[in-house]
């Protein structure tokens, strides 16, 4: 069965617990950055609850990986998340950052195995 012929469907919306569970920040961190990044604007449910949406979480993770791996400072990270939206590869890269933080989670979950599996096989 292909991908896209799967019955579960894709979400395209967000709490703010579900945006911190999957890039590792906290709630204050992406407040902040919703004052700091104009593009960073979510929705407010009934409530009066964030609501996030997929293409502002990819954006999320590209600042992320700006600030945190990059070491730009704030401004130099929204001068260049400008640059690739004048560029017309703002999403392009916005993906690509949310792909190399899913290897990383991948690569964190495998080591973790890995340990655990020859604790395991020590013990015997």
């Amino acid at each position: 069965m292909s991908p896209s012929s799967s019955s579960d469907p894709i979400q395209e919306f967000f709490s703010i617990g579900e945006v911190c569970e999957l890039t590792g920040l906290k709630p204050h961190v992406l407040r902040y950055w919703e004052s700091q990044f104009r593009f960073l604007s979510p929705a407010k449910n009934r409530s009066g609850n964030r609501v996030y949406q997929r293409r502002e979480v990819e954006l999320i993770m590209l600042v992320k990986h700006l600030l945190y791996d990059e070491k730009y400072t704030i401004e130099g990270a929204r001068q260049k998340v400008d640059e690739h939206r004048k560029g017309g590869d703002l999403k392009l890269v916005a993906r690509g950052a949310l792909a190399v933080q899913a290897l990383e989670s991948l690569e964190s979950d495998l080591k973790e195995m890995i340990a655990a599996i020859g604790s395991t096989s020590l013990a015997d």
